[in-house]
C-alpha cells in the first residue's frame, strides 16, 4: 500500500487543520487505517484509528479534539485537528493495517506514509 500525506502546516496555537492521506493499492473501506505523531525527541505514538465499520479510536491526549473520518470512494484517509495546542506539535504519518482488528498499536501496522509536519506554536 502506498500511502500519501498532505495537509501539514505551521499554525498558531487554537486552530484547526485538515490531514488527509490518500491510500493507493489496497482498500481503505475494508481494513485499519491509523494515525501517529512523532515529535522530535520522543516515540511515535498512536492519535487515531478507523476501522472497517467506520468506528474509531483516539488517544487520550486528543480526544475531543482531533476527528479520523474517511472516504471510501477517494481512498481517502482525514485527521480533523481542531483547537491545536504547542505540544501537537510533531510529524504526523499515516498507517494501514490489513484486516479489521484496529488496534492503537504501532507494531501492528505493516505499510506506512512519509508524514506530514504540523507546527504549533
Amino acid at each position: 500500500v502506498q500511502l500519501v500525506e498532505s495537509g501539514g502546516a505551521s499554525l498558531q496555537a487554537g486552530g484547526s487543520l485538515r490531514l488527509s492521506c490518500e491510500a493507493s493499492g489496497r482498500s481503505v473501506n475494508d481494513n485499519c487505517l491509523g494515525w501517529f505523531r512523532q515529535a522530535p525527541g520522543r516515540e511515535r505514538e498512536g492519535v487515531a484509528a478507523i476501522d472497517s465499520d467506520g468506528i474509531a479510536s483516539y488517544a487520550d491526549s486528543v480526544k475531543g479534539r482531533f476527528t479520523i473520518s474517511k472516504d471510501s470512494a477517494m481512498h481517502t484517509v482525514y485527521l480533523q485537528l481542531n483547537s491545536l495546542k504547542p505540544e501537537d506539535t510533531a510529524m504526523y504519518f499515516c498507517a494501514w493495517r490489513f484486516g479489521t482488528y484496529c488496534p492503537l498499536s504501532e507494531s501492528l501496522f505493516t505499510d506506512w506514509g512519509q508524514g506530514t509536519q504540523v507546527t504549533v506554536s
